[in-house]
């Protein structure tokens, strides 16, 4: 995630407040933007324009929540494993400077706040909440059992979507459902770049990803995800009857998709990390998209 530097004390090592702010990878806001967009499609989607300002900050403030305990339960998994791969050996977890119990302590307070703020909003929203608190906790052991813990993540992280729509129309139509799926299949394209960063360590610890289960084939099998991204989001244009703010959101994400290929086409791994983080630039195309066209149909 995006890597910034920490303002450290005169001891030389960050204050105990900055190794939770770095355990929730707080200081790396890429994870929240690629949670964040997708929900913002959906409640425009589903509001047909502007949701109501405080069903708008429920849901950005628990994204910035949930995935911030998503952080911390996944360190808490990883933590055999992160002092072995170079990009995470420094870690809080992994270092030791938080003890597991702390972190324990801090995913269970996020998910608590958040669920406070779910308990503002209707029934089937919070019926739903429940789903979302188990796949944010249950997603970092699947890559102990299985090479599709990028599948799961997109799982995870599209839960939004549903609970979005049943916030302000009170019930999860089709739309909203192809809206997921389409987010399923986009957080599993982008994470395995990131995947494709770790493939090397990964494969030496035994742990399992989608990058190593494509193998040679990466690069074809994501251009696969990436055209069903983007053909799923062309249904949900069709579907919503968006106009042609959209479509042209629509062509510059493709564009930037592209330019995602031409960055990673040698696999490295400093290539592969910045195709990972551009894909924020392709979830806020579509957001501007979708905003527009709700705003000003008469240009479509």
């Amino acid at each position: 995630m995006a890597y910034e530097r920490y303002e450290q004390p005169d001891s030389g090592a960050p204050s105990r407040a900055m190794q939770f702010w770095k355990l929730m990878r707080a200081d790396r806001p890429i994870g929240t933007l690629l949670l964040l967009w997708p929900t913002w499609w959906a409640l425009w989607l589903a509001a047909g324009g502007l949701p109501s300002l405080w069903i708008l900050f429920v849901f950005t403030a628990g994204v910035w929540l949930t995935r911030s305990a998503g952080c911390v339960i996944n360190d808490y998994a990883d933590r055999w494993l992160d002092p072995h791969v170079k990009r995470t050996r420094d870690r809080p977890l992994a270092t030791g400077a938080v003890s597991g119990r702390e972190a324990l302590a801090l995913f269970a307070g996020l998910m608590l706040v958040a669920f406070a703020l779910v308990l503002t909003l209707n029934r089937l929203t919070i019926l739903l909440s429940f789903v979302g608190v188990f796949l944010a906790a249950s997603y970092p052991y699947l890559k102990r059992y299985t090479h599709l813990p990028q599948v799961y993540l997109g799982l995870a992280f599209g839960w939004g979507i549903p609970m979005a729509f049943a916030a302000v129309q009170g019930e999860v139509p089709a739309l909203a459902w192809l809206l997921y799926v389409a987010n399923i299949v986009w957080s599993t394209a982008y994470d395995t770049w990131y995947a494709m960063v770790d493939r090397d360590d990964d494969i030496r610890m035994g742990s399992h990803s989608t990058a190593i289960l494509f193998g040679d084939l990466d690069l074809v099998i994501q251009g696969v995800l990436y055209a069903l991204f983007l053909g799923a989001m062309a249904m949900v244009g069709q579907r919503a009857g968006l106009g042609l703010a959209y479509w042209i959101g629509l062509g510059v994400a493709a564009v930037l998709v592209a330019w995602e290929f031409f960055l990673a086409r040698h696999r490295g791994r400093e290539a592969c990390f910045k195709a990972f983080l551009h894909n924020n630039w392709v979830g806020m195309a579509l957001f501007a998209g979708i905003a527009f066209a709700l705003a000003w149909p008469e240009l479509g």
